[in-house]
């Protein structure tokens, strides 16, 4: 099956992750005008009234430019989300091209998306997960893999892209410690359609996020990188050095209560890990550099096509 008519036109196959806090419309619009989809998770638009604001801001930005790739909004379906209603509505209004979901399936998202137009494009960590999105009517999934930055899953791309590929042949995005060019095509050959990177854009100058955090980003690698439930309920991957900040030890991390997983607009807690305790991707250990999103995107595109003359792939 191809991609949808609105992911065929990439400058490369990479969908720009929504990150708590560091994405931002400034992101956004660079992400896209460089020719890759470029994503916010609608919860970052704080007070909610402010959600509209940045999709005028986005589009007016994108409007002149026709070469610029769609926008994604990253909408959180958990049931603790008491703001997914409006901002769905928010998102409507604006006929946001592709909407990613996130921690449940979104049966009540998707049809309200596909009456103008609009794609749906659904986070996973298991097959299990990947069947209850598709019978939620979403199309496309997107596989978060060991390594991911964020809230990931455990298991190996190879793996779940294979046991997936036997019943979905729609489009796959995939993520986990994707951080060059060579690693995207590596995703398209494990038979994904399109890479998903998150941590690599945080080390810009367009990320919402503390100088010392992206200091961070680029004295880290792979082994600073902690897998935890404690901070939201979920498993999700964190700077080390953060993590022992907040007076943690992280060889001996105690373990959450789900019940008190909150995306709400109560959800305090829930702000402060993503401000204060640092999450990022298995792929830190090969960013080296703070860098514009251009220059990002350019140097994904080159290190992406010279991986392809390496292995002599039209």
């Amino acid at each position: 099956m191809s991609l949808p008519p609105i992911l065929q036109h990439l400058s490369i196959p990479v969908i720009g992750a929504p990150m708590f806090i560091a994405g931002n419309p400034k992101l956004v619009i660079e992400q896209c005008k460089a020719g890759i989809v470029g994503s916010f998770p609608a919860l970052n638009a704080r007070p909610k009234e402010a959600l509209d604001q940045w999709l005028t801001e986005i589009e007016t930005a994108l409007a002149g430019q026709p070469n610029a790739a769609p926008y994604a909004v990253n909408q959180i379906a958990h049931k603790s989300n008491d703001r997914l209603e409006h901002d769905v509505e928010v998102c409507i209004k604006h006929k946001v091209p592709i909407t990613i979901t996130s921690l449940r399936a979104p049966n009540e998202v998707v049809a309200k998306i596909h009456a103008y137009g609009g794609i749906v494009l659904h986070d996973v960590i298991s097959v299990r997960h990947a069947e209850k999105a598709l019978e939620a009517g979403v199309d496309g999934l997107i596989l978060v893999c060991a390594g991911a930055g964020g809230h990931a899953g455990t298991l190996s791309p190879f793996a779940l892209i294979g046991e997936v590929r036997r019943f979905f042949d729609g489009p796959i995005v995939l993520s986990g410690a994707i951080s060059s060019g060579d690693a995207i095509l590596a995703a398209l050959a494990a038979g994904a359609d399109l890479a998903y990177i998150g941590t690599r854009f945080l080390a810009t100058p367009e990320a919402s996020v503390p100088e010392r955090y992206k200091e961070e980003i680029l004295r880290a690698a792979a082994a600073d990188i902690v897998y935890t439930d404690l901070f939201s309920g979920v498993h999700g991957n964190y700077l080390k050095h953060s993590v022992i900040a907040a007076g943690f030890d992280p060889l001996n991390m105690p373990k959450s209560d789900p019940a008190k997983m909150n995306f709400g607009t109560a959800g305090g807690a829930e702000k402060k890990v993503w401000r204060d305790i640092w999450s990022a991707g298995q792929g830190v250990g090969q960013i080296d550099a703070i860098a514009p999103v251009a220059e990002v995107v350019a140097k994904l595109e080159a290190e992406y096509l010279a991986a392809r003359r390496r292995l002599q792939i039209n």
